[in-house]
């Protein structure tokens, strides 16, 4: 039985393994088409965005939850309409995503910047600060580039993001596959 089980283990990690070089060459690909990856993540966004709307507008039409239940389903439309903008208007929205994106920097390096000095006595404060810093620059980089960057920044980063899950990936799986060998 052990033997079956070792088989399975190895069988699964070995597609795993596959998925995880597959994902590794897919982020390379996005980060050398980082317009087109741009697009891709906005088409995401887009049906995430009409998904999440039409589940948000079925909620409050089953539940009937007091006064909300209008307020609800306006919320959804919003969500609905907004993703159709999106995908009839990729660009734009990849502008606006950048643009985000910035500001979402910013905001996050203003608070680690805060938290740092919160933690001036701890020894790891330095770090939290070198944090901030380096985010409140990308995000002001961003900033002052926009809107001549959009073509390029959030496909970059998605496509970095997706080379990064595709090595972890990879090495979690041939760790496991270790494990199961008995080589570790």
């Amino acid at each position: 039985m052990t033997e079956s089980i070792l088989g399975g283990i190895k069988r699964d990690t070995g597609w795993s393994i596959v998925l995880g070089v597959l994902i590794i060459v897919l982020g390379i690909v996005a980060m050398m088409a980082p317009l087109v990856a741009g697009v891709v993540a906005v088409y995401i966004i887009a049906w995430s965005a009409i998904f999440g709307g039409v589940a948000q507008v079925v909620y409050a039409i089953r539940t009937h939850e007091g006064g909300h239940t209008f307020l609800e389903v306006i919320l959804g439309l919003v969500y609905i309409v907004a993703g159709f903008f999106l995908l009839g208007h990729p660009l734009g929205g990849l502008l606006a995503l950048t643009l985000l994106l910035g500001s979402l920097l910013v905001v996050y390096g203003i608070f680690a910047l805060v938290l740092a000095f919160h933690l001036r006595p701890l020894k790891p404060w330095g770090w939290i600060l070198f944090d901030a810093i380096i985010t409140i620059l990308l995000g002001v980089m961003i900033w002052a580039h926009w809107p001549v960057n959009a073509e390029w920044v959030v496909g970059t980063l998605f496509g970095i993001s997706i080379f990064f899950s595709g090595i972890t990936r990879l090495m979690v799986s041939m760790g496991v596959r270790r494990l199961a060998e008995g080589k570790v």
